[in-house]
């Protein structure tokens, strides 16, 4: 079947969380989203600096007046959200999911944090006990939806006011097919993006792991790569 955006459900209603919002990829998927009209709300172990952050996204150009974009501590902001976003750095990603196991029950949970070290020959993907950082999450989020989502999504593109759409596809992977479309919805939001099932949560330590390659190619062609599957 082809992929077809009309089949989508309507999320514009939905709040979306950042944890990790202070970041780089979280500031910048907080402001693609916020440009959308989307409710936003950036968490952070900080509030002053959770609240700096929604006060700056909030003033970019694009993002409609009136759009909630407010900042709030990691544990509000989870049980404020429907939808949220994992998007902290690796080396404290089981602490800060485990620590939110109660307010993120029954929570959509988007993890787009990719395992990766680095050394003086580049960026190479780090062995996961669990196998990857999603099925990591999954573990300690037992009574949540969880899927990988927005691995891939460059967060200098994300940024930029300048850059009005950002043609990729999206790869999700989760045992919750009922999340694809809601994900996929939430990628549409942002113009030229598509959400794409990419297969159960076993198969997203590749997926984190090609982030690593996309830096390389990054490095070499001075690009903001992206994924774009074919014949869709």
């Amino acid at each position: 079947m082809a992929y077809d955006a009309t089949t989508l459900p309507d999320v514009s209603g939905l709040t979306v969380g950042i944890i990790g919002g202070t970041g780089d990829q979280g500031r910048g998927l907080a402001y693609r989203f916020a440009q959308a009209g989307q409710a936003v709300l950036i968490g952070s172990r900080s509030v002053e600096r959770a609240a700096q952050a929604a006060a700056e996204i909030a003033a970019l150009p694009g993002v409609p007046a009136g759009t909630e974009v407010a900042g709030a501590d990691n544990d509000e902001v989870a049980r404020r959200s429907d939808v949220v976003i994992i998007a902290v750095p690796w080396d404290g990603h089981a602490a800060t999911v485990a620590s939110l196991a109660g307010p993120l029950a029954g929570k959509i949970v988007v993890d787009c944090v990719n395992p990766l070290g680095f050394d003086k020959q580049g960026p190479y993907a780090l062995t996961v006990a669990e196998g990857s950082a999603v099925q990591q999450a999954a573990g300690l989020l037992p009574e949540s939806r969880v899927c990988a989502a927005f691995n891939h999504v460059s967060a200098p593109l994300l940024a930029d006011p300048q850059i009005e759409r950002i043609d990729l596809d999206v790869l999700i992977c989760t045992e919750d097919r009922e999340l694809v479309g809601v994900v996929a919805a939430l990628a549409a939001r942002i113009p030229g993006m598509r959400g794409i099932y990419a297969g159960r949560l076993r198969n997203a330590h590749q997926i984190e792991a090609l982030t690593a390659n996309l830096i390389a190619i990054n490095k070499r062609y001075k690009a903001h790569a992206g994924i774009r599957v074919t014949d869709l």
